[in-house]
């Protein structure tokens, strides 16, 4: 078989569906080389990355769903700006989220605190703020550099490395397969960023927010296959669900789990029977 590198892109909780693919590696007993993800790409590649089996995953994903009501009690616990402050003078958002607080409450203790724990190469894309371009952590603080690529803009605070102000990196790369030429024979991409939405009227300012996010991270990814795609694409269609939609990761997987074959006999194409 050909060694193949993995890149998981943003979506979301669209960007669960992956865990289907991981699911099928496993099945098939392969191993990328190396891994690439960004925002909900970059958590599930550093658990695949730190050796935690596809059916671990899953497992943990819906553990967090299923258990609502302890899950909107740490939510609540990893706000930006304690109730305390709420009423200050600088009129904290009370709904900002601490990226490195939630990263702390709800990632798998499997993930390590250092990418040099990691049994597979991982890169993790965020975004400097103001420096206006991409940032690559292949080396440092693990659990920091996923906070920072999750770091959705108005949902979660952004987190400071180093002196630069990082948010989520699907501003910039919602699809980081570049990162992963030269890694390995092959490379194949999992891309969750946005599919066909049906129109729902005009939506909430939050959703509209949201939604707008991820139409820059479809057009960015688009473009950037025009100068030089994978070898393979993985799309799966979730556009049955919204950006937040963690609490349906159930429905989520039950429509990623209908694919598998095809996702199977795919990956078998590229890398080899």
């Amino acid at each position: 078989m050909k060694s193949f590198a993995l890149a998981l892109s943003g979506g979301g909780a669209r960007g669960l569906a992956a865990i289907a693919v991981l699911e099928v590696l496993d099945e098939l007993g392969v191993k990328p080389r190396a891994i690439a993800g960004v925002s909900i790409g970059a958590v599930l590649g550093a658990a695949c990355s730190a050796g935690m089996p596809a059916k671990a995953v899953r497992r943990a994903v819906l553990d967090i769903a299923h258990r609502r009501s302890q899950t909107l009690g740490k939510l609540m616990q990893v706000r930006a700006t304690p109730f305390s402050k709420m009423f200050s003078s600088n009129l904290g958002n009370p709904m900002l989220l601490d990226a490195e607080k939630l990263a702390a409450a709800f990632l798998p203790d499997t993930i390590p605190d250092d990418f040099a724990a990691l049994d597979v190469p991982l890169t993790v894309i965020a975004t400097d703020l103001y420096g206006r371009h991409e940032v690559a952590f292949t080396t440092g603080p693990l659990r920091t550099a996923i906070a920072a690529s999750m770091a959705i803009p108005g949902l979660l605070k952004p987190v400071e490395v180093g002196g630069r102000v990082l948010i989520d990196g699907g501003a910039v790369n919602p699809l980081p397969f570049e990162h992963l030429r030269g890694m390995a024979d092959v490379v194949i991409a999992v891309d969750n960023t946005v599919g066909p939405s049906e129109a729902r009227g005009i939506p909430q300012p939050w959703e509209c927010l949201l939604a707008t996010f991820q139409v820059m991270g479809h057009v960015i990814a688009t473009e950037k296959l025009k100068h030089g795609a994978p070898d393979l694409i993985l799309r799966q269609d979730m556009s049955l669900f919204r950006l937040l939609d963690f609490f349906q990761a159930s429905s989520i997987l039950r429509v990623a789990e209908q694919k598998k074959a095809e996702i199977r006999e795919k990956i078998l194409g590229v890398i080899g029977k």
